[in-house]
């Protein structure tokens, strides 16, 4: 069986707020840390039937990348819902909405 490690460091500040997000993966092509400004982990534990969330973004996360990140993160929660769900008429839904995020946020979408 084949193993792969995701490692995230985050370095914080005195106030306990992130500085740096760095992440490394074994699977990578390169064993560097990649800097990040914002992270978003979501696990499902079946044993309680929740999700356990982890939200990180660094102080210095300009707030129009914030928006685009959510954005982003929505459109490809759809593509991940319908990978596992075959439900297509609830992602068109999702679509309509990702695109009235955009909208409302001034997100540039083509580019």
């Amino acid at each position: 069986m084949k193993q792969a490690e995701i490692k995230i460091t985050v370095e914080l500040d005195e106030k306990n707020v992130p500085e740096n997000i760095l992440w490394e993966s074994t699977d990578a092509e390169t064993q560097e840390k990649v800097p990040v400004k914002s992270m978003m982990l979501a696990l499902w534990d079946h044993n309680y039937k929740n999700s356990m969330r982890i939200d990180l973004w660094t102080k210095d996360m300009p707030v129009d990348e914030m928006k685009r990140f959510f954005y982003e993160t929505l459109q490809t929660m759809g593509d991940s819902f319908l990978k596992a769900t075959g439900e297509t008429l609830i992602v068109e839904d999702l679509r309509d909405y990702c695109a009235h995020f955009a909208d409302k946020m001034g997100i540039n979408t083509q580019g």
